[in-house]
């Protein structure tokens, strides 16, 4: 049986997709996931990143991208009412019910259709109240409990190179994104393309890539 670490963020859509979508693109699989919230704003900027959302164009692509993968794959998915939106709060929700960091299916799947159904406000104080009691953690979101496991758990990421959510780390590789799905399911299947040249070798060649310092003049 392989174990997936399954890094996602509630702020992410696509976070939300791959997690419904996760037991039928796996189906007839045997495999065991430990679902681990992490601080997407976090690996963003030790990367240098910009979020989706903070591109105008590419905000609103995302948008209409989501909304039409839900359509095509029968995901249930509404934008909420702000967004983006700060998802500390639903973070360290989730993992006050966790004492190693992992948090539940069910917990997950708990927080993502509070975000991701319904298009209402993901952070109002009267709905998370209601997600805090729906819940029942083991301790107050805010303790220093709760903060230093999402920090383990983003730190953790980072050192495996998780660079956005969804991302899965199998046998220390990394699989991302909701279309990495298939990926994921051939290699938990053997497919013997992983073993080859178009795995290992992918990104083993120079980067023509310049510094803004050195490019030419226009």
């Amino acid at each position: 049986m392989k174990h997936i670490d399954f890094y996602l963020d509630f702020i992410s859509p696509y976070a939300h997709l791959a997690f419904e979508h996760l037991p039928e693109a796996l189906e007839g699989l045997s495999y065991s996931v430990a679902y681990k919230p992490v601080l997407l704003g976090a690996l963003l900027k030790q990367h240098g990143q910009l979020g989706p959302a903070e591109i105008p164009s590419k905000r609103s692509w995302t948008y209409r991208h989501v909304l039409w993968l839900g359509h095509a794959s029968g995901i249930e998915i509404e934008m909420p009412a702000s967004h983006p939106y700060n998802p500390l709060a639903h973070l360290r929700l989730a993992l006050s019910t966790s004492d190693d960091g992992s948090i539940s299916r069910l917990v997950a799947e708990t927080v993502f259709r509070h975000v991701w159904r319904g298009g209402e406000e993901p952070g109002d104080a009267t709905r998370l109240a209601a997600l805090t009691a729906q819940l029942k953690p083991k301790r107050e979101a805010n303790s220093d409990e709760s903060k230093a496991l999402l920090k383990r758990n983003t730190d953790e990421a980072l050192q495996l190179g998780v660079f956005g959510t969804p991302a899965y780390v199998v046998d220390g590789r990394l699989f991302w994104g909701f279309d990495g799905l298939q990926m994921l399911r051939a290699y938990l299947m053997g497919d013997a393309w992983f073993d080859g040249p178009q795995w290992t070798l992918a990104d083993q060649r120079p980067s023509l890539l310049r510094s803004s310092k050195n490019q030419a003049p226009r």
